[in-house]
């Protein structure tokens, strides 16, 4: 057998061929070789042949988050529950602080100011007084949660001896996200069942995350003599700073928000990793109207649906051909109404064979559309290719949403199979006969019958999320799609002896 043969990769050439995915190849661009140096390191991605590069001083930053947090998991191991509790209590208590919020306040006003600057979103970004009781509230919901380690959730007795199936903590949790600066509470709740944590933020929102890091998460960890890398931030505005830290094969879990195309990026380069993963990158919720619906309640579940523009808002309504006349307008007015809620104008995107559904006036009328990039002068309503049903709709100020006009109720789940990414979605319907249907057929991981704004770990389930998991990629193993702190764990299985004479 031929020994194998590796050295270190120190330059690239533009042109050199790399293979990926086994039987592809891509190629060394002429900016990539310039600005490869030696120490650098470069990921290439299997499932699409991209070549990230991660610079030494990049990747340095990344590793030694880890290895803080890595040594601060063993450290834990030492740590008593109401240690755990109090640092939870604590870090609430800071952010409460009129002193500790002014200063993050500050330094969420200069990201904002640099955000609109570079024509970006500034929906999720802003630390408003809602947002800092949200973020309190959830670390308190922490400080009183029962400590997860060490649960028995299944037993089974032996002639002599017995085994039992108990919780343990998982490990390092490495978790990327973008301009959401409540999430950084949401989670630290990973320290409850015994895990740390390695935040890397998008450079949005960094001065936010820096702090709330510097004037309220570490004064709470030294404060209740938890280690200092039970919570780390990795303190680069680079792109690169995720693709290391999702590369390190020491995380136990790699959780990513975001968009979707770069959290789906971040996903391949964790799974190639060898590391578990759960993305939340592509949403938009789905509502199907069947031939049983309420006129009202549909109506009403369309306007409250469309309040803001976060994961779980409606983008894609389809309405059965039989109530169509009768429904369409009512979903128009909702859609209109929610725009004018929020001082604005409405966008519609019909699916190209439905066009006669909707009225000639919204054809002809052209609004202003507020877009995280600008302002835009756009057709109110315009065809959309069914194959572009799963574009998800980002919109800032102006409530855009697409329509579809369906056979049936079997329609409408088969194209939210189909094209939806298999978040969200919500069937109005009195018929029990096709809730029933809807539930059994339909692939998301959230299903209701009224509005989809209620897809949300805190305001569902009273526990602050890292985040909710889609089913894109298919169904995930033995959890449910809301990930929490508490839901971070492993099961270790331990056996007791009774029998000193045991014998196999």
């Amino acid at each position: 057998m031929a020994r194998l043969m590796s050295e270190r990769l120190t330059s690239l050439s533009a042109g050199m061929a790399i293979p990926f995915g086994g039987d592809r190849v891509t190629h060394v661009s002429e900016a990539l070789a310039a600005a490869f140096r030696a120490g650098d390191r470069l990921i290439v991605v299997q499932e699409t042949g991209e070549l990230l590069h991660v610079p030494a001083d990049v990747h340095a930053v990344a590793a030694n988050a880890v290895d803080a947090a890595a040594e601060a998991f063993q450290a834990l191991k030492r740590v008593d529950a109401d240690q755990v509790s109090d640092f939870f209590g604590r870090f609430a208590r800071l952010l409460e602080d009129d002193a500790v919020w002014a200063a993050i306040a500050a330094a969420n006003d200069a990201d904002v100011a640099s955000a609109k600057a570079r024509g970006r979103s500034t929906t999720r970004l802003v630390a408003t007084a809602k947002m800092q009781a949200e973020m309190v509230k959830g670390l308190r919901g922490w400080r009183g949660a029962p400590a997860t380690e060490g649960r028995v959730v299944e037993w089974l007795e032996h002639d002599g001896w017995s085994v039992e199936q108990v919780t343990a903590p998982l490990g390092v949790v490495g978790f990327v996200f973008e301009g959401r600066p409540n999430v950084f509470a949401d989670a630290a709740g990973v320290l409850r069942g015994g895990n740390t944590v390695v935040f890397r933020i998008g450079s949005d929102a960094l001065g936010t995350a820096r702090a709330i890091s510097e004037h309220a998460l570490k004064p709470a960890l030294q404060a209740t003599g938890l280690p200092a890398g039970a919570a780390v931030l990795v303190e680069s505005p680079e792109h690169a700073a995720g693709w290391a830290l999702f590369s390190d094969p020491r995380l136990a879990l790699a959780v990513a928000r975001g968009s979707g195309r770069a959290v789906a990026q971040l996903g391949a380069v964790a799974r190639q990793a060898g590391v578990p993963v759960s993305l939340h990158g592509t949403g938009g919720a789905w509502l199907i109207a069947d031939e049983s619906a309420d006129a009202t309640r549909f109506a009403k579940t369309v306007f409250h649906s469309l309040d803001r523009k976060v994961c779980n808002t409606l983008n894609v309504c389809c309405i059965v051909r039989s109530r169509a006349k009768e429904l369409v307008p009512l979903f128009l007015e909702a859609l209109e109404t929610a725009g004018q809620a929020k001082g604005e104008n409405c966008r519609l995107h019909v699916a190209q064979a439905d066009q006669r559904a909707v009225p000639d006036a919204w054809w002809a009328s052209r609004v202003r559309v507020v877009r995280a990039e600008g302002e835009a002068m756009e057709p109110m309503a315009s065809a959309l290719p069914d194959a572009e049903l799963g574009r998800e709709w980002e919109w800032e100020a102006t409530p855009e949403v697409t329509l579809k006009i369906v056979e049936d109720l079997a329609e409408g789940i088969a194209l939210c199979n189909r094209y939806s990414p298999r978040l969200a979605a919500s069937l109005i319907a009195e018929d029990p006969a096709a809730q029933a249907r809807f539930n059994a057929e339909i692939e998301a991981a959230f299903v209701g019958d009224g509005m989809t704004r209620w897809v949300d770990g805190q305001y569902a389930l009273g526990r602050p999320e890292l985040g909710l998991s889609n089913w894109e990629h298919g169904r995930m193993l033995a959890r449910g799609g809301v990930l929490s702190g508490d839901s971070v764990f492993t099961i270790r299985t331990r056996m007791r002896q009774k029998d000193a004479d045991l014998h196999r």
